[in-house]
């Protein structure tokens, strides 16, 4: 869409934006409006403050909310439609288990941060955690020792990869709204997740676990153990869930892989063979791939093809309003770049001398810390810093998945009170605030800054 030129000079602009952000945050926490609703009233207020022409406000609004959309919503929706009949067949059960028995005893809490890791692929936090708790404590009154011990490691597994991982919301948001590659988002994500996990949470586990001795929970560890053992039937073959797993990462990769290939002269980019390889790649169409092969598999003597249908359909309503909040974050960016705010926060960065990546990390952490939410914290993150690296040259695809992990680790410091993840942990596992804070805060914020260190020095030599 063509806009108009700015209304205002930088000054006032980067008022209002600030004013935008704090009124944003006032309405989410003080006056505990849904973050849908207050992002789309304050886009509103936005296009209206900076003199966005009155034909081009509801345009750009629309225009911002359906181009966020159309990205998010689909890998959004088959992502959760894979975790949810993993969950429901018992797949998480038996990654665990089998993980568990081939790494031993003393090795089981690495058994679990693995399983965890895996399985937060396609599926969010606080189910994930959700669905692994019978299993953690489980685990943790067969061995012994502090509840920490397991529950920190899979814990932290789900936290990375919900933050730093497509098909999660809140890097496949932040990544449509910088305009950085889907697929070079995963690998970066995956290649910065998994060590930044091994050292800010299972390291950071054992450490914990060994010093701050919790016990088990009995009431969920019973009520759990009765639900899983009622729940699943039947389960999958370790090899089918790891397959499942694997499938789209390996069609992901196939597409980058061919991709630099291309780049590099060693294949013919305009080739057939070449083009509908990069195709089934596209992390849509490879999400699209392994949902109908778990229908199949998983569903095959265990639901009826009507429950494997009510069973997707269940998977889509929790997501529902994960899915609008970020097409509302893309609304809020459509409007900073029409109004000129984007352009006018660029020269600010600028003249400060601070690198985009940084940037990127000190928005997103400010957004954390007031309002709680990664999700939140990402997408406006994203739609705040699009226009920003927009006007920034020399910028690579490289460079733009590893400023999505930048935002993604700025949205991952700090969990305290404001933060529903910080409850759940807490509540779980038998933990008071304090403790909580020593253990989850502590982790949540290691797992940020060591991720971010990762991606700035990926920065500087690639």
């Amino acid at each position: 869409m063509q806009t108009s030129a700015p209304a205002y000079d930088t000054g006032p602009l980067l008022a209002i934006a600030a004013g935008a952000v704090l009124l944003l945050l006032f309405l989410i926490i003080r006056l505990r409006l849904h973050a849908f609703v207050a992002l789309v009233l304050v886009s509103f207020l936005t296009a209206i403050a900076t003199r966005v022409p009155l034909a081009e406000v509801v345009p750009t609004l629309l225009d911002g909310f359906g181009g966020t959309l159309a990205g998010v919503a689909l890998l959004v929706g088959l992502g959760a439609m894979i975790g949810r009949l993993l969950e429901v067949t018992g797949g998480a059960d038996v990654l665990a288990q089998t993980l568990i028995d081939r790494f031993g005893e003393r090795r089981a809490p690495l058994a679990l941060g693995v399983a965890s890791l895996l399985f937060g692929f396609p599926i969010f936090f606080d189910a994930g955690l959700v669905v692994f708790l019978p299993i953690i404590l489980s685990v943790a009154r067969r061995f012994g020792g502090s509840v920490l011990l397991y529950a920190l490691p899979a814990a932290g597994a789900f936290a990375v990869m919900h933050a730093f991982v497509p098909p999660h919301p809140g890097p496949v948001a932040a990544a449509e709204l910088i305009g950085a590659d889907i697929g070079l988002v995963v690998v970066f994500g995956l290649l910065i997740a998994i060590p930044t996990w091994y050292l800010a949470s299972y390291l950071f586990g054992l450490f914990t676990g060994r010093r701050l001795e919790l016990p088990v929970p009995d009431t969920f560890a019973a009520k759990g153990a009765k639900e899983a053992e009622e729940a699943r039937v039947n389960p999958p073959r370790f090899r089918t869930v790891l397959l499942i797993l694997l499938l789209p990462l390996v069609l992901i990769f196939l597409n980058t892989g061919l991709n630099t290939l291309a780049t590099a002269g060693l294949v013919d980019g305009d080739a057939t063979w070449v083009q509908a390889l990069r195709m089934i790649g596209q992390t849509p169409i490879a999400l699209l791939i392994t949902t109908l092969l778990a229908m199949v598999v998983l569903g095959r003597g265990r639901h009826t093809r009507e429950q494997v249908e009510k069973l997707v359909d269940q998977a889509l309503g929790p997501i529902c309003s994960i899915v609008l909040i970020t097409g509302a974050g893309g609304m809020f960016g459509g409007v900073l770049r029409a109004s000129g705010i984007g352009d006018a926060l660029s020269s600010s960065l600028e003249s400060l001398g601070l690198p985009v990546i940084v940037a990127a990390f000190v928005v997103a952490t400010c957004l954390r810390v007031a309002q709680g939410s990664a999700t939140v914290a990402l997408t406006t993150t994203g739609g705040l810093m699009a226009p920003t690296i927009e006007a920034t040259t020399g910028l690579t695809s490289v460079d733009l998945a590893l400023i999505v992990i930048a935002i993604a680790c700025g949205a991952t410091v700090l969990s305290h009170v404001n933060d529903s993840g910080f409850w759940l942990v807490g509540r779980f596992f038998g933990m008071d605030v304090k403790t909580t804070l020593k253990t989850w805060t502590v982790m949540e914020t290691l797992l940020g800054v060591v991720g971010f260190v990762f991606a700035f020095l990926l920065s500087l030599v690639l």
